[in-house]
């Protein structure tokens, strides 16, 4: 592809997902407004912290706890691959498939803070059974159907959803992944504009094996926009054609599905005609609380794991954990647990706040908290040694306590790219740190923009900056500031400086880089790393002191977690503010653009490659390879529908249960 046709292609994807994103902040936002060199403490003052208290949640969370330590063996759901039936029978009669559906539809009615705690006890036991429930209620039908559906439509979908009618959301397609521009699924209205007509692959929809219910993003072939449907498993052209598998999360119901000429009816649109991609967006603001939570209940398991195992090793003459090197891991992962918990516990209650503007909050909890899971569960098997990587069955049948941390770290990889990789909610919270310049200023650095356009921005520029930027270099960070918070304070005093230094940062960046900035991504994701930390230390001190104000016997040793934290964030915090001008990117970009042009092939001599290794696969073995691990495209039951049968693997019962 030229560089002009690059060009093009960027553009058209910019557009469209400009013009999806909301455009209007409904609320206050914490992270925007660090961005702004505005440090409003207050807004994180505002939230409680506090367990959820209402009797009929705290009986739900009695009887699932009860539930999953009597009936969810995570260690046979990974070995076998797949969920027992009475498994996903026991979730329906318990509701968990309708935890935020509203009671008017037979749902729970949960809070958003009370699924973040519900999210937090299934992530510290199973992942497997995490992902089932959140793909279904948090991206599935559920969730679009009550944000922007008719109430016909609510009426329709959200009683069976809530009955354990399961759901998938069909986005991602084999050649697109997060840009929508080249989504190349097409839903047709037909001549008597009754139906769509619906054709197209879609790769990785998680749930789909067991769905009864899709969400489906297709493009208008007419207009060219891009709309979202409910979707039927059960209609004629819907096909199931094969189930993947992964590194980790083996149980999961993951699906690459065809429809072909399907009839979808008009009345099955989500959301206003053309705004589908805003329908999946939207949805995934409050859909990504569930990683947050999620890992928080996994971090908390580890800090278990090494404790306890830290104590019973013994070492050159001591526990482990009095070791040095041992301590200071084991002091990482207690820090890091907290700060977790506080976090997903602070977007669970921004959620349930109309003030506040959830969509930034929600991306770096996502972000954050699935990062640091990752070192935390790698450090955990570190300190865990041998046994960390060894499995539970072959544990077990040593005769020791089967403690699963290798499947912990298999399981916890898919969570940075779940629900928006890395690298997208860095693009996404980038775009967002930057929306207030380009209200005001916009037209000086687009490169779209005419001379007229620049000119009438001009004065609206000046005027703003004028004001704006020598303030964020006037303001006390310092002593006796937030003297309230104790020991704490002097980190405060550390944000409340380092936000405006981080604000003077990127309109630097804007001067220096302008239209070019967009591709400084390593810039812009350095800027949104600083306010994601900033974030972080933030809910963490203000939750900790809280928790020490309100019971310091029962939270003994609060404050020195989270000062030990936000020391360590304040490290990374000044690695990134200093990696924004002094870095080695330029050179790294230019060999990354080398190595794609082949110019360090023959690093690549002396193995044996993936091509020669391909050569072993001709294209009768490849078919009969994909037969063979071809899997239910339902539940364990009885036959498969002839209409959701897998082409794939279709033939013999083996084969089609492989």
């Amino acid at each position: 592809m030229s560089e002009a046709d690059e060009l093009i292609q960027a553009r058209e994807a910019r557009a469209v997902a400009e013009a999806s994103r909301e455009r209007v902040w409904s609320g206050a936002s914490f992270i925007r407004d660090l961005f702004m060199g505005r440090f409003r403490l207050e807004l994180i003052e505002s939230l409680e912290f506090q367990p959820p208290t209402r009797p009929e949640f705290i009986q739900f969370m009695q009887t699932l706890r009860g539930f999953l330590l009597s009936s969810v063996d995570p260690v046979e759901i990974d070995a076998t691959g797949e969920y027992p039936p009475d498994v996903i029978q026991g979730l329906r009669e318990l509701g968990a498939f309708g935890l935020k559906i509203p009671k008017e539809y037979g749902g729970l009615g949960m809070s958003h803070i009370e699924y973040v705690h519900v999210m937090a006890l299934l992530g510290s036991h199973d992942a497997n059974v995490t992902a089932l429930l959140s793909a279904h209620q948090a991206i599935g039908v559920p969730q679009p159907v009550l944000l922007f559906g008719t109430e016909a439509q609510k009426r329709q979908f959200l009683p069976r959803c809530a009955k354990g009618a399961i759901s998938a959301f069909a986005l991602t397609e084999p050649a697109v992944g997060s840009d929508p521009a080249r989504i190349q699924s097409r839903a047709a209205l037909s001549d008597d504009h009754t139906h769509y007509i619906l054709d197209g692959d879609k790769l990785w929809c998680t749930n789909g094996t067991l769905a009864e219910l899709l969400v489906v993003m297709a493009r208008d072939p007419e207009t060219g926009r891009i709309n979202a449907f409910v979707v039927e498993t059960s209609w004629p052209g819907v096909t199931v054609e094969y189930r993947c598998r992964f590194m980790g999360l083996r149980a999961l119901a993951n699906a690459y599905i065809t429809f072909r000429q399907v009839r979808v009816p008009r009345e099955n649109l989500i959301g206003p005609v053309g705004e589908g991609l805003r329908v999946a967006l939207t949805t995934l603001n409050t859909g990504r609380l569930t990683l947050p939570a999620a890992t928080a209940g996994g971090a908390k398991k580890c800090v278990e794991i090494v404790r306890k195992w830290s104590s019973a090793r013994v070492q050159w003459g001591q526990e482990i954990g009095k070791h040095e090197a041992v301590a200071l891991l084991n002091a990482k992962i207690a820090s890091s647990a907290l700060a977790m918990e506080s976090v997903a516990h602070a977007v669970g209650e921004i959620a349930d706040r109309e003030q506040f503007d959830i969509r930034l909050e929600a991306a770096a909890a996502k972000e954050w908290n699935t990062v640091r899971a990752w070192h935390l569960i790698d450090d955990t098997l570190q300190v865990r040694g041998g046994r960390g990587y060894e499995t539970e069955l072959s544990l077990a049948a040593r005769g020791e306590p089967a403690i699963g941390v290798e499947r912990a770290l298999r399981d916890a990889r898919i969570n940075t790219i779940f629900e928006g990789s890395s690298e997208i909610m860095h693009l996404f919270m980038a775009r967002e740190a930057v929306d207030e310049h380009l209200e005001v200023a916009g037209a000086l650095v687009d490169p779209g923009a005419s001379m007229a356009q620049r000119l009438a921005a001009l004065p609206r520029a000046i005027g703003f900056y004028a004001w704006w930027y020598p303030s964020r270099w006037i303001g006390w960070g310092r002593w006796p500031r937030y003297r309230g918070y104790g020991p704490l304070a002097k980190h405060l005093r550390f944000v409340d400086r380092c936000c405006r230094r981080l604000a003077r940062a990127v309109f630097h960046g804007m001067a220096v880089y302008r239209a070019k900035l967009e591709h400084r991504q390593a810039f812009l994701f350095r800027a949104v790393d600083v306010a994601m930390e900033l974030f972080v230390v933030t809910v963490t001190l203000r939750r900790a002191q809280l928790l020490h104000e309100r019971d310091s016997s029962a939270s003994d040793g609060v404050l020195e977690l989270a000062d030990l934290f936000a020391a360590g964030a304040r490290e990374r915090i000044r690695q990134h503010l200093r990696g924004l001008w002094h870095n080695a990117d330029s050179a790294g970009y230019r060999v990354g653009r080398e190595l794609l042009a082949g110019r360090y092939e023959w690093l690549e001599r002396g193995i044996i490659g993936i091509a020669e290794q391909a050569d072993e696969l001709t294209p009768m073995s490849l078919e009969d390879l994909l037969a063979e691990h071809a899997a239910p495209t339902e539940e364990p039951g009885p036959a498969p529908e002839p209409s959701r049968q897998s082409q794939v693997g279709q033939g013999s019962e083996d084969r089609r249960a492989g």
